[in-house]
């Protein structure tokens, strides 16, 4: 029987007019749209847009401004680099902003730009204090001895690394004794007093590592804190661990407070009401889960409590921000296969608050992905779709409304037929309702058959929403023909705190059945060659990928897997994120009684079962997923005699980053799919 939902739902279909397609250079045109903040007397929006040169091989970020009723765009940077605002002058409205490491100004017009400083090594994640006198920043400095110079001075030439003890590596890049500290300095018209490290000799990162920014440290209002996150562990301790702290470092008596301490998980994101009075912030509580339910806290500072505003509703925030005066918090969280706008409204009195007072704002298919700032009755978001990058709107909270700001990319979509995308939902193997998305070609044509993509999300823990990805692009896939269904599998937000921890200790149980479910399920429909079906994914969805290759009984004739876990063994005594592994897998493989997962979820371990042509693609400075998996699937594919291909990225992490690099895996891509689907 077949499960679509209404032509209500369906979100875009072809474009009568449109008769190029994406392809891999258009998509790379795109502008990419992210926002910065509202200006001072809230009447602007402040954004940037970053646009990729590839014969160059970077990207280029200027800053641009249109007002919070929408009209003409204006741009008010254009120099080699990018820019990003720090700072916006409620007296004049002057815009102060980083570039190449030094703090510059100009007018809100874009006009009368100056450099300010001229700090040695650049600055990092700048804030301004309250009243602008002082500035914080991030610099690195050096505490421990790794390197073989640092401890052998006479051997300047020497590339050694000693490390006595875990976490020698995070991310893609070695540890070498350096860590980033949070500083503050007086500041007086671009004139930068003697900084203060307020975490000197402290074995420790502020910003986390690897993606930590600005918003991991911040003045109080009053100007008298400075408050940062961080894990304050070291070697084995921080590799198993997720525990971040929100630390408070009082000017005056320079001591630090753990506001948080007894808190297991991750604590994050940390903000102010207007007067000072509340903090708010992200919070997990058990430590060692990254994916654990993310909830809201409010620290009162009058009665000294902490309150936890999310605690009874059955999802996880992704992020938050205060309303301007206070009274309401603002979220964003998954929710049935897409990324949406709540309210959480009758704070004033944290005692009497009620679960009933959390609203959702937005509905529709699309996903609001960021919160840049409120104007007024309006909120200013980030909106995307599987046919739309990014794009700015604002949402009219009274109405719930949303109007579109910038068109940055209008004149290409413009000229492109889009893809049309439905809701599907199916009935698991133990009866549950699984939400998928099912991606079209922008010409499909029911009584025509076509070749169809089984897409394997990565986390394993993350959304699959309307989301727009410049790799995983399904209007890219769907614009060679194909058609994709994305299925939102045990282990995705969005459908409950259940559904969303079901994963941990099962990747190669529920999930993958899930996967096989939703292949089923969309064979039965006329257009689907059921002879020409792929499962492609990366990191969770590369595993799944080498999963499926052992159990699929000859569904697939061809796979695709990025940066996947093949050898559960070898991955856990590689990888570097050892809380992920002890959670998800459920420990170390030795001893008496090694979890099961090495046997049963493990690709290897079902390896004698592959016969389908595979293409592995793997970075190589990817230390999440290191690259003997990639090496070792593609080894045992070549033995086996199998049609198997290796992209191998040298310089690429866990994603693709470089811009001709990833044209590169996107057009290998295609013609592996092409060479082993038609």
């Amino acid at each position: 029987m077949k499960k679509m939902l209404s032509t209500g739902l369906i979100l875009a279909f072809c474009m009568v007019k449109g008769q190029d397609r994406m392809t891999p250079e258009l998509l790379w045109k795109l502008g990419r749209v992210s926002g910065e903040t509202i200006s001072a007397d809230g009447k602007s929006v402040l954004f940037g847009v970053t646009r990729y040169n590839m014969n160059e091989n970077k990207g280029e970020r200027d800053l641009y401004s249109v007002s919070v009723n929408g009209g003409s765009v204006k741009q008010l940077t254009n120099a080699a680099g990018g820019e990003s605002i720090v700072y916006t002058d409620a007296k004049n409205g002057q815009l102060f902003y980083l570039y190449k490491g030094q703090i510059w100004k100009m007018n809100a017009d874009g006009t009368s730009k100056q450099q300010l400083t001229n700090h040695e090594g650049g600055l990092n994640n700048v804030r301004f204090s309250p009243d602008g006198k002082h500035i914080l920043f991030s610099a690195e400095v050096q505490v421990l001895k790794i390197l073989g110079k640092d401890r052998h001075p006479e051997l300047s030439k020497s590339e050694a690394f000693v490390f006595d003890d875990l976490s020698y590596r995070h991310w893609d890049t070695w540890e070498d004794g350096k860590f980033q500290h949070i500083f503050y300095a007086g500041f007086n018209d671009g004139k930068i007093g003697l900084p203060k490290d307020i975490m000197k000799d402290e074995p420790y990162d502020c910003p986390q590592m690897p993606f930590g920014g600005s918003e991991d440290a911040l003045w109080s209002p009053d100007g008298k804190f400075i408050v940062y996150v961080a894990k304050k562990k070291l070697g084995k301790e921080y590799a198993k661990s997720t525990n971040t702290d929100i630390y408070f470092y009082d000017l005056i008596s320079e001591r630090t407070t753990n506001l948080t301490e007894g808190i297991g998980g991750y604590d994050t994101n940390p903000s102010f009401n207007k007067d000072g009075s509340r903090m708010a912030w992200l919070s997990m509580n058990e430590d060692g889960y990254e994916s654990d339910k993310n909830d809201i806290l409010v620290y009162d500072f009058k009665t000294l409590k902490t309150h936890n505003l999310t605690r009874e509703w059955d999802g996880t925030v992704a992020s938050w921000q205060w309303s301007n005066d206070g009274s309401k918090i603002y979220f964003l969280a998954a929710v049935k296969g897409t990324e949406q706008l709540f309210e959480i409204t009758g704070i004033s009195d944290l005692n009497k608050y009620n679960i009933k007072n959390l609203k959702q704002l937005t509905k529709g298919v699309f996903d609001i992905n960021s919160i840049v700032g409120q104007s007024g009755n309006n909120l200013i978001v980030s909106r995307t779709d599987m046919n739309h990058a990014a794009e700015l709107y604002r949402v009219d909270l009274r109405s719930r409304t949303l109007s579109q700001l910038t068109f940055t990319n209008k004149d290409i979509y413009d000229n492109i037929s889009l893809s049309k995308v439905e809701e599907r939902h199916i009935k698991t193997t133990d009866n549950k309702d699984m939400l998928a998305w099912v991606i079209y070609p922008p010409d499909f044509d029911p009584s025509k058959k076509y070749p169809t993509l089984l897409y394997c999300q990565g986390g394993p823990q993350s959304a699959l929403t309307q989301f727009y990805s410049f790799r995983w692009n399904f209007q890219l896939m769907a614009a060679n023909g194909y058609i994709i269904i994305a299925p939102n599998r045990r282990g995705m937000p969005g459908h409950g705190i259940e559904w969303n921890e079901a994963i941990s200790g099962d990747w190669g149980g529920q999930p993958i059945r899930d996967y096989l479910s939703a292949i089923d399920d969309i064979i039965k429909e006329p257009y689907v060659d059921k002879n020409r079906l792929g499962a492609v994914g990366a990191s969770y969805g590369g595993y799944s990928v080498y999963m499926l290759a052992g159990v699929h009984e000859n569904r697939f004739k061809t796979f695709i897997a990025h940066d996947g876990l093949f050898d559960l063994r070898s991955w856990y005594g590689t990888t570097e994120e050892l809380w992920f592994a002890n959670k998800d897998i459920g420990g170390p493989y030795w001893g008496p009684n090694p979890p099961d997962s090495y046997k049963h979820s493990s690709p290897i371990e079902h390896a004698d079962k592959w016969n389908t042509p595979i293409m592995i693609v793997q970075g190589g400075t990817d230390y999440r997923v290191p690259v003997e998996q990639g090496l070792e699937a593609f080894q045992l594919a070549q033995l086996k005699d199998i049609k198997s291909r290796l992209l191998y990225l040298p310089n690429e992490n866990h994603w693709v980053i470089g811009a001709q690099n990833a044209i590169v895996w996107q057009r290998e891509f295609f013609k592996w799919l092409t060479e082993t689907l038609h």
